[in-house]
């Protein structure tokens, strides 16, 4: 049982708690007790010090007779009834003072003596200097320390009480820190289980104290409901697989079937399993689309992460879909600085920027042939994270279908099709592998409405521009050149 209870964290801390309470409470009182005990010490020894060294001086004036006088009217005058005082003569005769004897082992007059003495007939204990004068004489000045150490015994029996007290509201601390504590575990281990058990809706319960543990439940929390949307979209994933790839796959095993029992020669055979590799291939296509997301989502391609131009890339970009929205009726119209940096995957980013151009392509060329699709980007100031960190914002804009507020909400889930984008070609990952780029460039992929048509904007975290030394001469411009977005 004692066993058991060691290995209990909350009992190890709680026992750490007050022994680090009491060690340190034991290690102020016994400071506190030595500093008072020296502290009266001391000032014992500089009032003895002061009466030897003006009994000296009165020894330079007037001898041992004016000594004699000196130390009569220190004793009457002594209201505490703590001085000691013996001045004794060469042969051993005292002369003056409070003491008849002196004390045995007393003669050195370079050390301090504690001990006991007699006087008045009982013992008393006693801090002594003695002095040693001419002509055989010998001078001893002390104190009666009874007092002090009976005020010393008294602080002793007082700290050791207090010390019994903190040591008490030690373990009260003790135990209160081990209940908080367990109470904190056991909230984690309440709701671990019940998501163990199924139940993924169970969240740590929370103070409202905004303290630590709260912070601790905060962050337990955000993980589960991040735990439980990638279970959703799990889940969401599996039944899209099931239901939107059961179609291609039963169709080309239709049509091998329909070949092998009905083709005429060998044209319509060829034409038959020409026409289901294709679907095999749409069908192989959509899971390397999901392997990619896969591999964005765990962050693995961060290890090519370069310092990239995006000016260019969209230039490169906004060619290639020129001519194919020419092909289609449409026009594409750009606008993109000269330069805009920034950190990232080259190929994640030209795939994202190139599925919102196909998708943008899609939907405008259905709904309105002849109609304007525009490719842009620009630099800008993130907002609440300050003048330093700037943003690549590229926005593609379409004339198509659009999409009401609830599939908005859901556009960049996997396999979600609007009902007005049933009729198209497509798998509806594109705008997940978006979100999945935007998210590894530390950005944010947002889709509206514009009537008629969607914009995407796509935000990367971009690289600062560098600064133009103050003073320094711009290159001369070719003629006829114009200045840059």
């Amino acid at each position: 049982m004692l066993l058991r209870l060691w290995r209990s964290t909350s009992l190890r801390l709680a026992l750490i708690f007050g022994a680090v309470f009491a060690i340190a409470a034991l290690s102020f009182m016994l400071f506190i007790w030595w500093r008072t005990v020296n502290l009266l010490q001391e000032q014992v020894r500089v009032a003895i010090d002061a009466d030897v060294l003006a009994l000296t001086e009165r020894w330079q004036e007037g001898g041992p007779s004016a000594v004699a006088v000196s130390i009569g009217d220190r004793v009457e005058q002594d209201v505490d009834d703590d001085t000691l005082y013996l001045l004794m003569d060469a042969s051993g005769h005292p002369l003056a003072g409070n003491l008849t004897v002196w004390p045995t082992g007393f003669n050195d007059p370079s050390q301090w003596y504690q001990g006991r003495v007699h006087r008045a007939g009982t013992f008393a204990m006693a801090e002594i200097r003695v002095v040693g004068l001419p002509d055989g004489f010998r001078l001893l000045v002390g104190r009666d320390v009874r007092a002090r150490d009976t005020l010393r015994h008294l602080l002793a029996d007082t700290l050791f009480y207090a010390m019994l007290l903190v040591t008490a509201l030690g373990l009260v601390g003790a135990v209160a820190v081990r209940g908080l504590f367990r109470r904190m575990i056991r909230n984690i281990s309440r709701t671990t289980e019940a998501i163990a058990s199924g139940r993924l809706d169970q969240r740590l319960p929370l103070s409202g104290t905004g303290d630590e543990f709260d912070n601790v439940s905060n962050t337990i929390n955000h993980m589960l409901d991040r735990i439980a949307h990638l279970m959703d979209g799990v889940k969401q994933v599996s039944n899209a697989i099931a239901h939107d790839l059961r179609t291609p796959i039963t169709r080309a095993r239709t049509r091998l079937e329909d070949a092998a029992l009905h083709a005429q020669g060998e044209g319509e055979l060829r034409a038959a399993i020409e026409r289901a590799v294709g679907e095999l291939d749409d069908i192989t296509a959509v899971f390397e689309a999901l392997l990619r997301i896969a591999e964005i989502e765990a962050g693995s391609r961060r290890s090519a992460f370069a310092e990239i131009d995006l000016g260019p890339l969209l230039e490169d970009l906004g060619e290639l879909y020129a001519a194919v929205a020419e092909d289609q009726g449409l026009e594409l119209v750009l606008t993109v600085p000269q330069t805009l940096r920034v950190l990232g995957d080259r190929s994640l980013i030209q795939q994202a920027v190139s599925n919102l151009l196909d998708n943008a392509m899609k939907f405008s060329a259905c709904a309105a042939p002849g109609g304007v699709v525009t490719l842009s980007a620009s630099r800008e100031i993130r907002a609440g994270e300050g003048r330093d960190a700037f943003a690549a914002r590229i926005v593609v804009t379409d004339c198509g279908i659009g999409m009401d507020e609830a599939d908005l909400a859901r556009a960049t889930e996997r396999f979600f099709r609007s009902e007005r984008a049933r009729s198209t070609r497509g798998s509806g990952l594109g705008l997940a592998l978006v979100e999945a780029v935007a998210h590894l460039h530390g950005g944010t992929l947002m889709l509206e409405n514009v009537h008629p048509g969607l914009r995407c904007t796509l935000t990367l975290r971009a690289e600062p521009e560098p600064r133009r030394l103050e003073g320094s001469l711009a290159a001369p411009s070719p003629p006829g050149a114009s200045s840059p977005p």
